[in-house]
């Protein structure tokens, strides 16, 4: 099945979607080292069987005539500044705001399915209007925009369509908060990621089920302890159990502690094997360098090592606050090496990243994990295989 992915950023959701067997038409990115990145790492999908065509560029100009016949599924993440929690929220009066560049690549293709995501503030209580906004037209992509008409009327003019029942969906859109722990990621991050279907396919689809859990990790902590011994740290050296994790222990304790789910991933669990940065001697591995300066303050104290990490972020001044720090048992903090933060969204060792330590951390930072992009759209592969 072949896509194209917009907002392609450093690669995160267009290897996540090549691992679930999707073949790249094209892949569009405007920024130069994200660019770079995707370049220095072909490999990782012509090993796959995928010669794609990279578009370096504004996706608003982008030939999308040139794939329009054969194209099964769009996908992309457009940029979430506008929406962000640490931006100036300034949502659809950002220039920045490429909502309207996926719903017209929608419009423009037409593909049995598409793949859109976005931060957790987009479903704030003052973008409620747009995010309605942005289903609907998703809904019904041939009722584009007139000239001249604002978002508030053509909104009102879908509500309508959509009320009256004149006008049937064109695509059957659904969208859900996920918590990329829960995929196995370690590291918290929450994404809403908004799925269509064509409706003439009839698919029957829903999000794949989680497959990590924070109670199981609770429990291979403080009542089997196989975290704490599959990594070797002894009994005094382990912390307390906190008071918080006693009262949640006593309440699984009258339910079924044994259930599918695998533990959440931990800041140990994903960097555990590499060396110490802070040590004299190059590492083999690529982008696994000391960064020095750290410090913690309010509301920046860094990520644990014994939970999954922060929501790695992104920023125009460098990296801003402790989410891209380690925050070690002792107290004190340092940077996340590159490649420490590649792993933590699951990038494999052998994805090199192009840029300074700050313009390769933005990227990072603005990346969809690898595994939380393979999960939706393998699942998203399977529903449109059973339509062939």
């Amino acid at each position: 099945m072949k896509s194209i992915e917009l907002f392609a950023g450093a690669g995160g959701l267009a290897m996540g979607m090549a691992r679930a067997g999707f073949h790249h038409s094209a892949v569009v990115e405007w920024d130069a080292d994200a660019c770079q990145t995707i370049r220095e790492n072909l490999a990782h999908y012509a090993d796959r069987g995928q010669e794609m065509l990279l578009f370096q560029g504004d996706a608003r100009q982008f030939n999308y005539s040139l794939h329009s016949d054969d194209v099964d599924v769009i996908s992309g993440g457009p940029p979430c500044q506008p929406f962000s929690m640490g931006g100036k929220h300034q949502g659809d009066l950002d220039a920045r705001d490429m909502f309207p560049v996926a719903v017209d690549s929608v419009r423009r293709v037409m593909p049995k399915a598409f793949i859109f995501e976005n931060v957790k503030g987009l479903l704030r209580q003052s973008f409620s209007s747009y995010f309605e906004y942005i289903l609907l037209q998703l809904t019904y992509p041939q009722l584009s925009k007139r000239a001249k008409e604002t978002w508030i009327d053509h909104l009102g003019r879908l509500e309508c369509a959509h009320t009256q029942g004149k006008q049937k969906p064109v695509y059957k859109v659904v969208f859900r908060l996920l918590n990329a722990a829960n995929y196995g990621v370690p590291q918290k991050r929450e994404r809403v990621v908004i799925v269509g279907f064509r409706a003439d396919l009839g698919v029957n689809w829903a999000f794949p089920d989680a497959t990590h859990s924070e109670d199981e990790l609770l429990v291979s902590k403080w009542v089997t302890g196989e975290y704490w011994e599959r990594h070797e740290v002894s009994k005094r050296r382990r912390p307390t159990t906190p008071e918080k994790v006693h009262r949640k222990l006593a309440r699984l304790a009258t339910g079924d502690l044994h259930q599918t789910y695998r533990p959440w991933r931990t800041v140990r669990d994903a960097i555990s094997d590499l060396p110490d940065p802070e040590r004299r001697g190059k590492s083999e591995k690529s982008n696994h360098i000391l960064n020095p300066g750290a410090r913690a303050y309010e509301g920046h104290t860094g990520s644990p090592l014994d939970e999954p990490a922060k929501t790695l972020k992104a920023g125009v001044h460098g990296v801003p606050g402790g989410e891209n720090m380690l925050a070690r048992p002792d107290g004190t903090v340092r940077y996340f090496t590159v490649r420490e933060a590649a792993r933590i969204q699951t990038f494999p060792d052998s994805y090199v990243f192009h840029g300074s330590w700050s313009e390769t951390m933005r990227q990072l930072g603005n990346a969809v994990p690898v595994d939380l992009a393979e999960a939706v759209s393998s699942s998203v592969h399977r529903a449109l295989s059973l339509q062939t």
